[in-house]
């Protein structure tokens, strides 16, 4: 191996540590950020509870949510399963997004919200993908 290929090598390594740093960080955050925003739908806050009887679906929606969003933070926190769970955060997002554009009146500023959260979710997907290739290759062996 010459001088170049080592100082390469070390470069590579060092941007693969300070890119899973990054994506650590991004990850609890998002993760604090996730029960913060359960923890109204959870804990049955009057104005979460008016919020999704104005959808008219039902209180059983509120509660999945917050599951979800729990159940995604936690996912976040685990190495193996983060690339996925934030994946599925995406979605969650995605749909948070659409029902606050289209089924809630002025809730526009909320869904300026999920979609950034939604952006976060992206990229540590994103970042994750090699984890969450391997996993997939681990489930179909």
């Amino acid at each position: 191996m010459t001088t170049n290929d080592a100082t390469t090598a070390s470069t590579a390594e060092q941007r693969g540590r300070t890119l899973n740093i990054v994506l650590w960080v991004a990850q609890v955050v998002l993760a604090v950020l996730l029960v913060f925003f359960a923890a109204p739908k959870l804990l049955s806050d009057p104005s979460t509870v008016d919020g999704f009887d104005a959808l008219g679906l039902g209180q059983w929606l509120r509660y999945a949510a917050g599951v979800c969003e729990v159940g995604g933070a936690i996912g976040l926190l685990i190495p193996r399963l983060s690339g996925v769970a934030a994946m599925a955060l995406v979605g969650l997002m995605v749909c948070a997004t659409l029902t606050n554009l289209f089924l809630m009146p002025g809730a526009a500023p909320v869904a300026i919200l999920t979609v950034a959260l939604g952006v976060g979710f992206g990229l540590v997907a994103w970042g994750r993908w090699p984890r969450t290739k391997a996993l997939a290759a681990s489930l179909r062996s």
